[in-house]
């Protein structure tokens, strides 16, 4: 009887969250199913799609029920009969008072419902655009998991962040670990990070390597800022180092990270929006929220001012985690209102099947998506999201991917590395994770350690090298809004559409959702869409 109890509470539960309210004879068919909860999950996504309003769902009845379950044949809406008990239109809510925009210091605008007759997305308007994927592994992923593949991963690394290091002036002429002579003090190298050990004195003795052989430098707690720069190597990447040897101690004098240079400022008469970690799905997705920035990007939801952002809007691009997935961590299934990996994906394409239709959406995988968890990430496959390639605004790219949207250069990363760079370097941390996407730039890495916290492809190719400078590195994941510009480039991370989780209640993780960044004319705004 307690079990029977619980799941009718959650049952009433799952639709009270989504404004609809069950009549009895429908809440006992649901009931009398064979399973109520995933038949509760599959309605809701039928009963709040395009075909009814709020208002229909005041009270649903059986009849509904057996429609959308497919047992009978759907009824005619009339005078008499329709399929939804509605009220009349004096019981909607008719409040239109406008509220003064609240604005702070930083940048960051709340966003306040001053709705208008306007809807743009039923004008027809003829938009071109210079869109352009510049990088997607998506059709060129290939491993065998060989060891074989391992190497040439390996080696496909050293090889691309080698000739970046070679612009350096220090590193035109650099010496193989074969090929130090005897006797030679002078060492210009470019070498793979092995092994990092702390000696008793404090000190740093950093075993490299590159494809001739091994090699132990120490960097002195002495040279204060040359052994802080070297606390922040991590296994697995490639530097540059000049060091001087005597006997069989070789000591750093200069550490060289591949780094990026200053990008200028591009002429930008344009919008774009950037968002990530929607988490469709979820029980703690923020709908409504999410429903009233739909609105304001189609022109008819917060102050004047705001409406005319939304109208420059030419690009909106979402960097993983747009749905919750199924089976991502345990017990998920207790937190989900979608079990269905294609009707979260159905329930998606609801949603941004609202977008008007002049706005192109890029849309790149996360680790809750249909794709492999192992980066890099193939685009989310159609076999899952057939309802989102449906839209023909739509397009999807790999994670990480890079594209150009009117020369604007865009680095697309979902960020499970951020995972482990606050383990491996001290200082770094989820609330300023502006600072890890200015490592990984400084690294032109995305997730330089290989086989420990961020799963990783043995690819015969490294995608996750950033071989060409962005004017806008964007990511997700930590479900934490940041951002800076550093040598000229846009960094952003676009927080979540989610509420905070149980998993991030015990890391003590406090999102930051419903927090729009949006690059308008090249400069950066923030838009909040909750109190």
């Amino acid at each position: 009887m307690k079990n029977l109890t619980d799941m009718s509470n959650k049952i009433l539960l799952k639709f009270a969250k989504k404004g609809i309210n069950l009549s009895p004879d429908a809440y006992n068919k649901i009931m009398a199913s064979e399973n109520p909860l995933n038949l509760a999950s599959s309605l809701i996504v039928k009963l709040k799609s395009n075909k009814y309003k709020p208002q229909d769902l005041i009270s649903v009845k059986s009849e509904v029920v057996d429609e959308l379950m497919g047992t009978s044949k759907p009824k005619k809406d009339d005078d008499n009969k329709k399929p939804i008990e509605n009220k009349s239109e004096s019981s909607k809510e008719t409040s239109t008072e406008n509220k003064k925009e609240k604005k702070d210091p930083d940048n960051t605008e709340k966003v306040i419902d001053s709705k208008i007759e306007f809807k743009r997305n039923s004008e027809k308007i003829n938009v071109e655009y210079d869109f352009e994927v510049i990088q997607d592994s998506s059709n060129k992923s290939y491993t065998s998991g060989e060891i074989g593949d391992l190497i040439a991963y390996f080696q496909s690394r050293y090889e691309k962040l080698s000739k970046i290091l070679k612009h350096r002036p220090e590193l035109k002429a650099t010496t193989k670990v074969a090929d130090i002579e005897n006797g030679q003090s002078n060492l210009s190298m470019i070498l793979m990070v092995k092994e990092i050990r702390s000696t008793k004195n404090g000190h740093k003795l950093v075993e490299f390597e590159d494809e001739t052989g091994s090699i132990s430098i120490l960097f002195s707690n002495k040279n204060e800022e040359l052994f802080a720069d070297a606390e922040k190597l991590v296994k697995d990447e490639v530097v540059g180092v000049i060091a001087t040897k005597n006997d069989d101690l070789a000591i750093a004098n200069q550490l060289i990270y591949p780094g990026v240079t200053k990008v200028a400022q591009k002429e930008m008469d344009f919008g774009v929006v950037f968002l990530s970690d929607v988490h469709i799905g979820s029980l703690t997705f923020l709908e409504e929220e999410f429903e009233n920035f739909i609105s304001w990007i189609n022109c008819d939801f917060g102050n004047e001012k705001q409406r005319k952002v939304a109208e420059d809007i030419k690009y909106l691009i979402i960097a993983g985690d747009i749905v919750d997935g199924i089976g991502v961590y345990p017990n998920q299934d207790k937190e989900l209102s979608i079990k269905d990996i294609r009707l979260q994906y159905d329930e998606a394409a609801r949603f941004l099947g609202k977008i008007r239709k002049d706005i192109k959406i890029i849309i790149a995988p996360g680790n809750h998506d249909a794709s492999r968890l192992a980066e890099p990430q193939p685009a989310i496959p159609e076999e899952y999201a057939k309802s989102l390639y449906m839209l023909d605004n739509v397009e999807f790219v790999s994670n990480p991917a890079v594209v150009s949207l009117d020369g604007i250069n865009v680095l697309i990363y979902h960020g499970e590395s951020f995972n482990e760079l606050p383990m491996a370097i001290k200082g770094l941390s989820y609330e300023k994770n502006e600072y890890m996407m200015e490592e990984l730039l400084k690294k032109r890495h995305l997730a330089p350690i290989y086989g420990e916290r961020t799963p990783l492809a043995s690819e015969l190719e490294d995608y996750l090298v950033i071989e060409k400078i962005p004017d806008i590195f964007h990511t997700g994941h930590i479900h934490i809004n940041s951002y800076k510009k550093y040598n000229g480039i846009h960094m952003i991370n676009s927080g979540t559409f989610q509420t905070q989780t149980d998993y991030q209640k015990i890391k003590n993780i406090e999102p930051t959702p419903a927090q729009v960044p949006i690059i308008h004319k090249g400069k950066y705004k923030l838009f909040r869409f909750k109190d």
